[in-house]
């Protein structure tokens, strides 16, 4: 239980203490044993074939043994969000209710920090539950700039993620999503067009254009996540917290000559620089 103080609020003793209350307040998501179990194995099966449609997973899984219909899997498919890559028309038909934009990355050199941030959702197994994460990160450094957790995939989340990180770290000239409703939201489009900031969106089932958040992805939960079992939400919040310090400041990358995105986003140019 959190003791509350007689005179400061439960709001400012968390900011007081720098705690974030997101992992105070959530609790993982309840399911079947049996669920929780495909919803993992489903997960891990989307790092190695994104590709997969409800069909070809209902085969995987009756193959290893589970008694399972296609409509059990599209649901679960849906809670984990998973986004099947597939190949899509040139022309796709946008929801009048929600803004649609191009996907601006395409052959786009990207050579300096902030000139673009992308930002992701992915599904988090837990000993008797599941939550999720959102981060955002700079495309060229790959450098994690915030992540939260939540029981959740709201788009108030997502506003308030991206709030803090403008607040945080000013602007990027480009911010890019996927065609999710979170991202498609009203209150998340006016923030980015408050501030003018280009926006810019992967085609519908296009994951591979959000290719560095899908290799945090991977990163996160091969690294940290598969290897933990947290139990509640306070435990994984300070668990990713301590990963996503180790990856920021003290995991070389490959693909940044071994550097770290901290050192690389602390001394790369920005446009006014």
């Amino acid at each position: 239980m959190v003791e509350l103080h007689p005179k400061i609020s439960f709001a400012k003793q968390c900011n007081l203490l720098t705690i974030n209350r997101n992992f105070l307040y959530y609790n993982p998501v309840p399911e079947s044993v049996e669920n929780l179990e495909l919803m993992r194995i489903l997960d891990e099966k989307y790092l190695e074939t994104p590709f997969y449609g409800y069909r070809k997973l209902t085969v995987y899984l009756q193959s290893k043994g589970y008694a399972i219909n296609e409509k059990r899997v599209r649901r679960l498919m849906k809670l984990i969000n998973w986004q099947t890559i597939y190949r899509v028309p040139k022309t796709t038909v946008s929801n009048p209710e929600h803004e649609k934009f191009p996907y601006l990355l395409r052959s786009l050199e990207i050579v300096r920090r902030n000139q673009v941030w992308a930002t992701d959702i992915t599904y988090v197994p837990m000993d008797k539950g599941f939550m999720y994460l959102a981060a955002i990160i700079d495309l060229h450094t790959r450098y994690v700039l915030h992540w939260e957790v939540s029981n959740s995939m709201d788009a108030n989340w997502c506003v308030k993620l991206l709030q803090d990180t403008l607040q945080k770290h000013g602007k990027p000239e480009i911010f890019n999503t996927d065609q999710g409703s979170q991202y498609t939201s009203l209150a998340h489009i006016s923030v980015l067009k408050d501030n003018e900031i280009k926006i810019s969106m992967d085609g519908k089932g296009r994951a591979i254009d959000n290719i560095f958040i899908e290799r945090l992805w991977r990163s996160v939960k091969y690294e940290n996540i598969y290897l933990q079992c947290y139990e509640d939400g306070k435990s994984l919040y300070r668990g990713l917290q301590r990963y996503f310090e180790f990856y920021n400041h003290d995991r070389f990358h490959q693909s940044l000559k071994y550097a770290t995105p901290a050192s690389m986003y602390e001394n790369a140019k920005t446009l006014v620089e």
